[in-house]
């Protein structure tokens, strides 16, 4: 948003009312993400202020965009625009303030990368361009929702199996493929000629580390992204009893361990960790996080571990999820608890929940919970998950540890398919207010001013509000890149406590271009009064003290 100025009049009132202005949003958060002026008041857990909400939106085999269909149809760019658009619909329908969108899902790109060829998922050839850039559109789309845009990437996958992918033959993938240039730099696995054989490069040598951080670094110079978010896949998960096949790369790059398990961790470490240092150097401001695999070590291996019995992250994938938590590599974690409540042993989500509360406890690393939206009513995993209500009470579950702070859900077919009611039930039980994005403190901000609105009028589409921001951007003061919307019933001046949750919150929007801002309150009553008040935020969802009260009287 450009820089406005008010009069000398309006900029001394606005900066008056920033410094007398007592608002929850000028408090200093906490580790929970809660803030100092807010903690003694009474808000709703239903409506909770600040919640991280997002889509996981799947391209790898077309999961959820684009369609498969879309690279057959004669408008195919149309088709995918529209197709997108609709996602965000429903992001929006859902009072989601986010999406985790898939753009380099084997080792492509969603945008015209030097690095790496164009994803086939965009076209259904590998490598070829599909004449637009889709990764520009989806950020740009998705802000004007007001939405964060994480960019999912994939470090290491090169293909998927065949015979939709191009399996373990690397002649099958895009002419300009690095994997191609080096084939050095890969491995299949399980070995070829087994089913579901694939290629993955080698996370054991240096040069390939290098070029991954390269190759996603790229969406991050150029894009306006709001985070990069990588998922579970780091080594290949077990198949049977095959091995990988990297002696000869811990033969030559072993740096001194004589541990390969430990080797293999500590790949994967430095990978986490070089890839948030590079992303902090460029954009300070761009989150970096991840959602491995829902169990770390289980306690009978590790007596910091969870009381489970499932797979460990830290032995098959060589995922020391806890190390990259503690040493606070990442910004946020969302472990896949795709398990139901009770009686289930290996992986109980009500044992995992508060094993990973623990486990950021203290940090500055935010927990999100990754929901399994794909197996409500899929009687295939069970009568549990025939429950319309096991999704809602997961998050129920979640109001008791306050470490939680949001939730993504995979994926985005099967939130829209709404088997049993059970998407239903828990936007209407956990998110039917707005949410803004948790905010956090060690990134960088600048206090923002107060907006100052300048009109507040019935029309016939509703309330319009409209205002400026002064001084936006200005020497020590941040930049507004979107607002919150409250309102009161009747004339009324709000107190602190008015603003500690969402009850009053009825709408976030995307600043955009000019002096003035405007917005239509389209749920108003005619006839009914009403008190509003409006916030600016940062990109980091730092917010500023309130406005003055907007009052309409009629």
């Amino acid at each position: 948003m450009k820089a406005t100025r008010l009069g000398a009049a309006g900029l001394a009132a606005a900066l008056l009312g920033a410094l007398v202005a007592a608002t929850p949003a000028s408090a200093t958060p906490d580790a929970a993400g809660a803030t100092t002026a807010t903690a003694a008041c009474t808000t709703d857990p239903a409506t909770p202020k600040r919640q991280f909400r997002a889509l996981w939106i799947a391209s790898v085999t077309n999961i959820d965009w684009p369609s498969k269909a879309s690279q057959t149809a004669p408008d195919q760019v149309a088709r995918q625009k529209a197709e997108y658009l609709e996602w965000l619909d429903l992001a929006e329908r859902l009072n989601h303030n986010a999406v985790v969108v898939q753009v380099r899902p084997t080792a492509d790109a969603f945008w015209p990368s030097p690095h790496e060829p164009w994803s086939e998922y965009l076209t259904g050839v590998r490598g070829q361009d599909p004449g637009w850039d889709p990764l520009a559109f989806l950020v740009d789309e998705s802000h004007k929702r007001n939405l964060e845009f994480h960019a999912w990437m994939n470090p290491y996958r090169v293909s998927m199996p065949a015979p939709g992918g191009a399996g373990a033959d690397i002649s099958k993938l895009a002419p300009n493929h690095p994997a191609r240039q080096h084939p050095d730099w890969v491995f299949a696995y399980p070995p070829a000629g087994v089913a579901g054989s694939r290629l993955y490069y080698n996370p054991g040598i240096p040069e390939v580390r290098e070029f991954v951080e390269t190759a996603m670094m790229d969406a991050v110079k150029r894009y306006d992204i709001d985070a990069v978010h990588f998922d579970d896949y780091f080594y290949p998960y077990p198949s049977g009893t095959h091995q990988y096949p990297d002696d000869a790369t811990f033969a030559q790059y072993n740096r001194g361990f004589t541990d390969k398990a430990d080797w293999r961790r500590d790949n994967i470490n430095l990978l986490i960790q070089e890839m948030n240092a590079k992303i902090k150097a460029v954009k300070p401001w761009v989150k970096f996080g991840v959602s491995p695999f829902g169990i770390w070590r289980n306690k009978s291996a590790d007596p910091l571990g969870s009381d489970t019995t499932g797979s460990q992250s830290y032995d098959i994938i060589s995922a020391d999820t806890r190390k990259w938590v503690k040493e606070e590599w990442i910004d946020y974690i969302v472990p896949q608890l795709y398990w139901y409540i009770g009686q289930y042993p290996a992986a109980d989500y009500a044992r995992l929940v508060p094993w990973w509360a623990e486990t950021v406890r203290g940090t500055r690393v935010q927990l999100y919970i990754g929901q399994a939206d794909y197996k409500s009513g899929d009687p295939a995993y069970g009568s549990f998950w025939m429950n319309p209500r096991e999704l809602s009470d997961h998050l129920t579950l979640n109001r008791s540890y306050p470490e939680v702070q949001g939730n993504i859900h995979f994926s985005a077919v099967q939130v829209r398919a709404n088997r049993l009611g059970a998407t239903d039930i828990y936007a209407a039980e956990h998110y039917s207010r707005p949410a803004l994005i948790p905010t956090m403190s060690h990134l960088p901000a600048k206090p923002l001013l107060m907006p100052v609105v300048t009109r507040s009028v019935r029309e016939d589409d509703g309330v319009r509000l409209s205002w400026q921001q002064p001084a936006d951007g200005v020497g020590p003061l941040g930049t507004a890149t979107s607002y919150a919307i409250y309102r009161f019933d009747g004339v009324k001046l709000a107190g602190k406590c008015d603003f500690a949750d969402a009850t009053h919150l009825v709408d976030t929007v995307r600043a955009t271009d000019g002096r003035v801002q405007s917005w239509v309150d389209t749920t108003a009553e005619p006839g009914k009064r009403y008190t509003y008040y409006v916030t600016a935020l940062d990109r980091l969802a730092n917010e500023s003290p309130a406005s003055p009260p907007a009052f309409v009287l009629r």
